[in-house]
């Protein structure tokens, strides 16, 4: 299967700044994951809008896939309780 590249927008790069260090390093691991499998076990398609998620604990990563060029853009990274606004 072949890599995918993960480009990250500037609002997840200000998301993944402002959180603490315990927390940055499980969301980052599980971005470089995506690299070798875009479709993990647990990840979601998002109702409403365009995109995929993956869970980090309490966090969640908003993704989208673009097969035709093998990228990944990570859209943001939240908490549960306020990423779907």
């Amino acid at each position: 299967m072949p890599k995918y590249t993960v480009y990250l927008t500037k609002t997840a790069i200000k998301n993944l700044d402002k959180l603490p260090d315990n927390i940055a390093e499980p969301i980052i691991l599980s971005i470089k994951k995506l690299e070798d499998n875009p479709r993990p076990p647990g990840y979601r398609k998002l109702k409403g809008r365009d995109g995929y998620r993956i869970r980090v604990g309490n966090y969640r990563v908003l993704y989208d896939i673009i097969d035709k060029t093998l990228i990944i853009e990570i859209i943001t990274i939240g908490h549960r309780k306020n990423i779907y606004e």
